[in-house]
């Protein structure tokens, strides 16, 4: 029997190898990219100084210059201080009368050293390269440590280095160390810094750095870990709820777009030409509107000084900076995708099948069921992956209407972007690749699923059309028995393909009437 021609053929097994092969691929790319990350700085810390045994790598917080036999451990960086009420001024925590404390005010740089700390290490104040060394090892810390702030090691003003002094006069601040504010176990060690004449909160006062100042042979060291504890310690500090909330957030909000999505395109099928277009446009402008401003329009509805806002109030509701509000920004921005592909799916139908339908008698809610979903559904299931990646992406509607808060609003995309202005730059790093991970499979998952759902589409006929051909014996090879449907398809005429839909139609008009 003649066969015909096929438009598409099903992926083969070799091409379903060579998908998963991508993939374990892009798995282990993803993997190797992350211990990249995790084990160079920590090679580079190993290599920092001759005087780190073999094996040996500085810990966390500690440098050493060998050419001055200095090592500086425990090192802490405040960033910022705060304005004391009680009037000590600006102050900086130090909990440690032993440490030493590098101060910055505008572009000069106050070194404060106890007394017994530079007896102990025979600091060199007067040694004009010795306070560079350790300078240098301060800045290399600072900037470890810095998550973004003003570094040491960019002041380009002047060094003050002060020894065994509890107060100093720098410029117009003076500093006074070691002062206890509160009283009790409240009672606390702090740099205060108030101005010469009176003012309050202009002090200029840029960072407080601080840490034990010892000799290289006391620097603390351990041993460097391997790639894989590397990894493993890397991952145990990671915060996981951002997933968490994501998985949460895009899945609930992929239900709302899922159904509201389908019954939206349906319905706008049946509006009047001269309205469709405007009810088309509202359903899809969100996608073309920037995130932000879908967010500032979500928090103008629904914020506390909105109509709707004080009304979910007083029934006890408080919807924005919360977790529905992620569900909320969330929706929004993925509705528009699901309404487009399902829309576009819906139309791209047959319609001479749906009105064969109704002249049967079927009712709109029935073929709308019955025919348009199953037809289209190929379509509809590209759209609600493609919905539920969107919802898993959104930032900045999310930021707006729901804010930041870990572990309740803080999505994927907004743990990457507050990780990397506070300096956690692996970190975030971690998230892009957990993104990028989820995203890759989304695109494999569309992939493949449309590929096998075209399988018993060659030719324009359904699965449960090629079940009919075979019944009525007009496949090739229906003396086998369990014979597959791509083989069956081979033994099809071209005139059988034509003149399907005319004998489904007359059959099921013979069963209505009988």
């Amino acid at each position: 029997m003649p066969t015909t021609s096929t438009g598409y053929e099903a992926p083969s097994a070799q091409c379903l190898s060579w998908v998963r092969a991508v993939f374990v691929a892009a798995l282990i790319v993803c993997v190797v990219i992350l211990a990249a990350i995790l084990v160079a700085p920590r090679a580079a810390c190993a290599d920092a100084s001759s005087s780190v045994g073999e094996g040996q790598q500085l810990s966390e917080g500690s440098a050493v210059d060998d050419e001055y036999g200095l090592g500086i451990n425990d090192f802490e960086r405040r960033n910022k201080g705060r304005e004391d009420k009680g009037g000590a001024g600006y102050v900086y925590q130090v909990n440690d009368t032993e440490a030493f404390v590098v101060l910055a005010v505008g572009e000069n740089t106050l070194v404060m050293v106890p007394q017994d700390v530079a007896d102990a290490v025979g600091f060199k104040a007067e040694d004009q390269g010795y306070v560079d060394a350790f300078m240098a090892m301060v800045a290399e810390l600072d900037e470890a440590a810095s998550k973004g702030g003003t570094l040491v090691g960019s002041l380009k003003g002047d060094v003050q280095v002060s020894i065994g002094e509890q107060e100093v006069q720098f410029g117009d601040v003076t500093v006074r160390r070691d002062v206890s504010i509160g009283e009790g176990d409240k009672a606390r060690l702090y740099v205060t810094l108030t101005r010469t004449d009176g003012q309050a909160n202009n002090t200029d006062a840029v960072l407080c750095d601080y840490g034990h100042l010892v000799a290289n042979s006391a620097v603390v060291t351990e041993a460097i870990p391997t790639w894989w504890e590397s990894l493993c310690a890397f991952l145990s500090t990671i915060d996981y709820r951002p997933l968490w909330v994501s998985l949460k957030t895009s899945g609930v909000a992929l239900v709302i777009v899922f159904i509201c999505g389908l019954l939206a395109a349906w319905k706008s099928l049946g509006v009047k030409s001269r309205w469709q277009g405007i009810v088309d446009t509202l359903f899809t402008i969100p996608m073309v509107l920037p995130p932000t401003v879908c967010g500032f329009l979500l928090l103008l509805l629904f914020g506390n000084a909105s109509p709707v806002g004080q009304w979910l109030m007083q029934h006890g509701v408080k919807l924005v900076f919360s977790w529905p509000a992620t569900v909320i920004a969330a929706t929004v921005v993925a509705f528009p995708l699901m309404y487009r592909t399902a829309r576009g799916a819906f139309e791209a139908l047959d319609p001479n099948m749906l009105d064969a339908a109704r002249t049967l008698g079927w009712s709109e809610r029935r073929v709308f069921y019955r025919l348009m979903i199953p037809n289209a559904w190929p379509s509809i299931a590209a759209g609600t992956v493609l919905a539920f990646a969107r919802a898993m992406g959104e930032f900045g509607a999310t930021l707006f209407c729901a804010g930041n808060y870990a572990g309740i609003t803080q999505t994927m995309p907004i743990a990457i972007y507050f990780q990397w202005m506070g300096g956690n730059t692996d970190v975030a790093i971690f998230w892009v690749i957990v993104v990028i991970f989820i995203s890759f499979l989304v695109i494999l998952f569309i992939n493949v699923y449309t590929a096998h759902s075209q399988r018993y589409r060659k030719g324009g006929l359904t699965r449960a059309e090629l079940k009919m051909l075979k019944k009525q014996g007009k496949l090739a090879g229906e003396d086998s028995e369990g014979a597959n449907d791509d083989q069956s398809f081979s033994g099809i005429h071209a005139a059988d393909a034509e003149s399907l839909f005319e004998r489904v139609s007359s059959d099921a008009q013979d069963k209505a009437r009988g």
